[in-house]
């Protein structure tokens, strides 16, 4: 095997141009690859940590219809004091979790005492809310960036409602909403905190108090309409939700409540199934760009040889042995090709994170540059890389090993 290896190496080096471009052109698709996969990565993980850590959390508890009907955010589908006890001591005993929050959710009228429009309200515990969504009041533009601009009697108002209605933070509001029986109630509130959108400037989501949203709907009990979790681990979300779910389907009494990751609560969750599949077909590419390179290498090489492959066939030499140094040739193509451009490629995404680069993207500014990308993908291109350079050898390896040894000694 050594000596194959020496006589491969040093049939690739006869042809020193065609080999290095070849190398080259490995490498390109390597780097291009690498880097791709890195900034896409950083930028999905960004995506959905805004999603996640501004208002949906990672899972969602609800009854049983409740998402089916959440445009209408309809009270009667409330989870019922009984149920939430037992649902908050599964979270408490479950150690994946990091915090949870409840919410109560409702639609009411926001008024400046002259103009009135239609808001969405979240009821919820300030405290548990800010460990649940931890990018909550990053999101606040004017206000207090703490659990006092939620405190009892305050609203926390979306931007594109307070620049309608021309109201700032400290003025005096009122919200009206229909509890669940159909009557109306009114309460004024002291604007604590005026909030920017995570889903674009269309965002009407509001927060109080949860003890507020209660007084206002005149709930008598301690109802919600959803309990919001954050785990510790994102990337161990499907685990922890599927645990979750077995869990509290089999505790008597919870198995009308429906167990939600934020991939089935939010439209965003097809923006980040496009870019895996965008980057799955930059790996196709990369592919085909491997295949076709080393294939046209190891052809031309074939056919330049042809007397030489003739003559050690006419010495003796097995045709598995004659496959067997076209394939060596094809396969340190893939390797080297791969190594240089895995080295080149790291040293870019090093160089990305030490460049600090800022941007802007949506409402967010100031946002840092941070590609990474896991050693198991580095590990795994490298190996489709050689995976496929051996793949796209054989066809010309089977072909000088199948040669007779005198037709091989007539070619001119």
């Amino acid at each position: 095997m050594r000596n194959s290896m020496k006589i491969a190496l040093r049939n690739l080096l006869r042809y020193r141009r065609r080999t290095f471009f070849t190398l080259g052109l490995i490498a390109v698709g390597m780097i291009f690859v690498l880097v791709f996969v890195s900034v896409t990565a950083w930028f999905k993980d960004m995506m959905v940590r805004n999603i996640t850590d501004s208002y949906l959390g990672h899972i969602q508890i609800h009854a049983k219809g409740y998402v089916d009907s959440i445009d209408m955010l309809p009270l009667q589908l409330n989870l019922p004091p009984e149920q939430v006890v037992m649902i908050e001591q599964a979270l408490k005993e479950n150690t994946a979790i990091e915090a949870y929050t409840k919410r109560i959710k409702f639609g009411g009228a926001f008024s400046n005492f002259e103009q009135t429009t239609n808001i969405r309200i979240n009821g919820v515990d300030p405290e548990a809310e800010i460990q649940t969504e931890p990018l909550l009041l990053p999101r606040l533009i004017n206000g207090e960036r703490g659990a006092i601009s939620l405190s009892r009697g305050k609203i926390l108002v979306p931007e594109l409602l307070a620049q309608g209605l021309g109201v700032k933070v400290g003025d005096t509001v009122v919200v009206v909403a229909t509890n669940r029986d159909g009557s109306v109630n009114g309460k004024t509130f002291v604007i604590g905190g005026i909030l920017s959108s995570a889903t674009g400037p269309g965002g009407r989501d509001g927060y109080m108090h949860i003890d507020d949203a209660r007084d206002l709907l005149r709930m008598t009990d301690s109802e919600v309409s959803e309990i919001a979790i954050r785990i510790k681990n994102l990337s161990d979300l499907q685990r922890v939700s599927g645990a979750l779910q077995s869990k509290l389907i089999a505790t008597e009494g919870l198995k009308d409540i429906e167990i939600h990751t934020w991939e089935k609560l939010s439209p965003f969750a097809t923006v980040v199934q496009m870019i895996d599949v965008m980057t799955f077909f930059l790996k196709l590419m990369l592919v085909s760009v491997v295949l076709i390179g080393i294939m046209n290498v190891m052809i031309m090489a074939v056919y330049e040889r042809i007397r030489e492959i003739g003559t050690i066939a006419a010495m003796g030499t097995p045709p598995r042995r004659i496959l067997y140094l076209f394939l060596y040739e094809g396969f340190m193509l893939g390797t080297l090709g791969a190594l240089l451009g895995t080295a080149v490629g790291v040293a870019l995404i090093l160089a990305l994170n030490s460049f600090k680069i800022t941007f802007s993207f949506g409402q967010q500014t100031g946002l840092l540059l941070a590609p990474t990308i896991a050693f198991s993908q580095v590990v795994l291109i490298c190996l489709l890389v050689v995976g496929v350079s051996l793949v796209a050898t054989l066809q010309p390896a089977w072909k000088a090993s199948q040669m007779e040894p005198i037709d091989a000694l007539r070619h001119v």
